[in-house]
């Protein structure tokens, strides 16, 4: 069965690939490169090119017998998003329901949509469950929450089926090695305090020291990319099984403030770097920790790496970058 997976020379979308290959399907990769790299492509054919190219799409869908597409596209930068939101609207909007177009008119009905725990801005309640409000507060959640709500559109009118998964924290890495977090420019939390540790980079900023948590700096909840790839192929099978649209959390239930994940990173590499605090940055919410019960009740899915095990596999993945 072919999956094609756009956005799959990123960093998600690469590990999505390895672990689909790896259960038996037969990956397309469509990435244009602006964020991804071809080097992370081990797994499945690559073809390098844009969702916005209908005719370049159109002739994917012709080519190969495609069952579903899984779609990692989307930039993902608040702050960007913020100064920029144009950027988001046209690649994370547009170019996405152009992709959605291309696979309707080849009768590929099947989408597996990476969504975010942006889509509910400052949340009303801790932890947060799928149906909370959403009132996205950057253009980045309300370019997700925009297609979610085509989705449910797509899906009355047309009989487009989709799974939505509104991740928390992706990080971590391929234990292995192959694959692993690179942002260009980097902006995860993680991969930067390993950068410090590493001495690649002269200090980490903590943005914001007066937030409404123990120890005053936000909270996020971190899942392994290889938890997220196991939740994605789920949903698929899910997806296929049932012909049933749906939407889920991923996230680990449980949240660390950013001053616990510096602490986390020192214990594992056994570093010490110079931290320094500064103001916050617009748009971020003090608290964003998951509820995720329905993914483990409907897919019968669970995280099964730690915060140890993340900070772990990343740094082993930076090691090996620097050999």
């Amino acid at each position: 069965m072919y999956v094609l997976v756009a956005g799959g020379a990123g960093y998600i979308g690469s590990h999505i690939s390895k672990m689909l290959t790896k259960r038996g399907y037969s990956v397309i990769v469509l990435d244009n490169l602006s964020h991804g790299y071809k080097e992370a492509v081990k797994y499945g054919e690559f073809i390098e090119g844009d969702i916005s190219d209908k005719v370049l799409v159109d002739s994917i869908f012709k080519k190969y017998s495609i069952s579903a597409v899984m779609h990692f596209c989307a930039f993902i930068e608040v702050g960007e998003s913020v100064v920029d939101p144009e950027k988001y609207y046209i690649n994370n909007v547009s170019n996405t329901i152009t992709l959605i177009e291309m696979m309707r008119k080849n009768n590929v009905n099947n989408f597996i949509f990476s969504s975010t725990a942006a889509t509910y801005g400052n949340p009303v309640k801790i932890p947060i469950e799928e149906d909370d409000l959403k009132q996205p507060i950057n253009p980045y959640g309300m370019s997700k929450l925009m297609i979610e709500n085509v989705l449910d559109d797509y899906d009355k009118a047309y009989g487009f089926k989709s799974i939505r998964f509104r991740y928390f924290n992706a990080s971590g890495a391929d234990p292995e090695c192959e694959i692993g977090e690179r942002h260009q420019p980097e902006t995860h939390l993680i991969p930067l305090i390993l950068q410090a540790a590493s001495g690649s980079r002269d200090s980490i900023k903590i943005y914001g020291t007066d937030y409404p948590t123990d120890d005053k700096t936000a909270v996020r909840d971190y899942v392994h990319v290889n938890d997220l790839a196991d939740a994605h192929i789920r949903g698929l099978e899910y997806l296929l099984k049932t012909g049933t649209t749906n939407y889920f959390n991923l996230g680990s239930g449980t949240g660390y403030s950013v001053k616990e994940v510096i602490d986390m990173v020192k214990k594992c590499t056994g570093k010490e770097f110079k931290v320094i605090e500064t103001e916050r940055r617009a748009g971020d919410p003090p608290f964003l920790v998951a509820q995720s019960e329905k993914a483990k009740e409907i897919l019968g899915w669970g995280v099964t790496y730690s915060l140890e095990d993340i900070v772990k596999t990343a740094w082993n993945w930076h090691l090996s970058q620097s050999k």
